[in-house]
């Protein structure tokens, strides 16, 4: 497989997602990368938000509301996502009693998974 070519719009999105917390999806990239390439299409950030899923250079979240969202932190943790306001917050656990588990259980290798925990986050409930 060839080298892949340096995209200053695949390097922007990147920077982009590194810089945020709040898993925004392909249509709040599309225009905050705007700003910076106004001649970008809808389309190019779809592609170059799929390519660098697939390279693990970022996550795709998909969490059941009608869009998928996406992570520049791609280092193992897990997600709590807001049931009122669809935020998504990340969590770092350390203890991965489940995924000892659930290796025990499969013949094969688990080196990874995905996890949602669903609740209320703070600012709802002082609503």
């Amino acid at each position: 497989m060839s080298a892949l070519k340096y995209s200053k719009q695949r390097e922007s999105i990147k920077l982009f997602l590194a810089e945020r917390k709040d898993h925004p999806t392909a249509d709040v990239i599309y225009l905050n990368i705007r700003e910076q390439f106004p001649h970008i299409s809808l389309g190019t950030v779809y592609r170059n938000l799929a390519l660098l899923s697939e390279l693990g250079e970022i996550k795709k979240l998909t969490t059941g509301d009608g869009a998928d969202h996406f992570d520049g932190n791609v280092s193992p943790h897990q997600h709590v996502i807001c049931k009122e306001c669809h935020r998504i917050i990340d969590l770092e656990l350390n203890n991965l009693d489940y995924m000892k588990q659930a290796s025990s259980q499969f013949a094969g290798e688990i080196d990874s998974c995905t996890s949602y925990f669903y609740g209320t986050c703070a600012d709802c409930l002082k609503k």
